[in-house]
């Protein structure tokens, strides 16, 4: 799985990188079928937006999450993409 990481806004930090990667790896321990993921972190006045696309076999899943703390929207969008990932995982065991 290929995580591709950029800033809008703000700076990205090493803790942050590490903290995305960390978190995304729960979603390979469900899926393994994800190729891509592009993740954007930003910043729009108070709030703190994390948003990423899964390039996945069959499909692509997107989810964002907002937070006034960078990393609780970065749980936040993990944990929506987690409920996506695991939807689609059910989806294509029924085909």
């Amino acid at each position: 799985m290929q995580i591709n990481l950029s800033g809008h806004h703000v700076e990205v930090t090493d803790s942050m990188r590490s903290y995305v990667d960390e978190k995304l790896q729960k979603l390979e321990r469900h899926f393994d079928h994800i190729n891509n993921v592009y993740v954007v972190l930003k910043v729009e006045k108070l709030q703190q937006i994390a948003e990423a696309t899964l390039h996945v076999n069959a499909g692509e899943i997107f989810a964002s999450a907002n937070h006034e703390d960078m990393y609780a929207a970065i749980d936040g969008l993990v944990d929506k993409l987690d409920r996506q990932v695991l939807k689609h995982k059910a989806k294509l065991a029924h085909h």
